[in-house]
């Protein structure tokens, strides 16, 4: 029998189960492993196709009869900022995001902890553990950086590092076209500061930064209220059957 290589991509489909979004639709979804020496290529490849990264696996949904799931990317050059976006920016001017090697600790996973029981009670991650929560940080074959976010202090300006408590974590993958945000949870007893906004506008700030052109912020669900803050950064591309299409409004 003729073995695949390791570095060569095979692909897999789930069984139906109940969508996270759309109360009363099933999903599916096709997937693949990233591992070996190619990993950091076949991310870029599959990302630009739709695919997002869950430790070493890459996914994209696949449902038979649904299409509401859209991949939505920001073009991060010709961001448009608006009056809201400058505000959350202006509240949160103190707060130094320090980009370091994807290690666990107990303090990000404390923060992890009270972030899903407050707002995603009811979700598919509610019963992570601390293990679980470390092989979501640590299992990446591909180039990961996780950004911890904390109050500037003093020394900010010569470490590059906040300090006091950790306010917020955003799990990105640094892509050839652009930065994906992997995963992000925050305080969310720090209302006030809009963090969930912020992460996203830092993360535009970074890739132009980078002279990236794209920040991929995942699917975007048509009729799904907790999906809708991602049509509000402009301009955008979203993945249509005709390739990545523009959309301004």
């Amino acid at each position: 029998m003729t073995q695949q290589p390791r570095d060569t991509p095979q692909f897999f489909l789930t069984s139906p189960s109940p969508c996270p979004y759309l109360p009363g639709k099933q999903e599916r979804k096709i997937f693949t492993h990233l591992v070996g020496e190619r990993a950091p290529e076949v991310n870029d490849l599959l990302t630009n196709g739709g695919f997002r990264r869950s430790q070493s696996i890459a996914y994209r949904p696949a449902c038979e009869t649904c299409r509401a799931c859209v991949s939505v990317r920001v073009l991060a050059q010709e961001f448009q900022d608006t009056r809201t976006f400058r505000r959350v920016l202006a509240v949160n001017e103190d707060i130094v995001g320090h980009a370091r090697t994807p290690v666990p600790t107990a303090e990000q996973y404390s923060l992890f902890r009270a972030y899903l029981d407050t707002r995603h009670a009811d979700g598919g991650m509610v019963d992570m553990s601390v293990l679980d929560y470390a092989m979501m940080v640590e299992d990446s074959h591909v180039r990961t950086k996780l950004i911890e976010y904390r109050v500037r202090g003093p020394d900010s300006g010569i470490t590059g590092r906040g300090e006091g408590s950790l306010l917020a974590v955003a799990l990105t993958d640094i892509l050839a076209d652009g930065l994906s945000m992997v995963y992000s949870f925050y305080d969310t007893e720090a209302a006030h500061r809009s963090l969930g906004t912020y992460l996203i506008l830092d993360h535009i700030a970074r890739a132009r930064r980078l002279g990236l052109p794209h920040v991929y912020l995942g699917y975007w669900v048509e009729g799904s209220p907790k999906m809708d803050y991602k049509r509000r950064f402009l301009p955008q591309e979203r993945l249509g059957p005709d390739g990545w299409m523009r959309v301004e409004a």
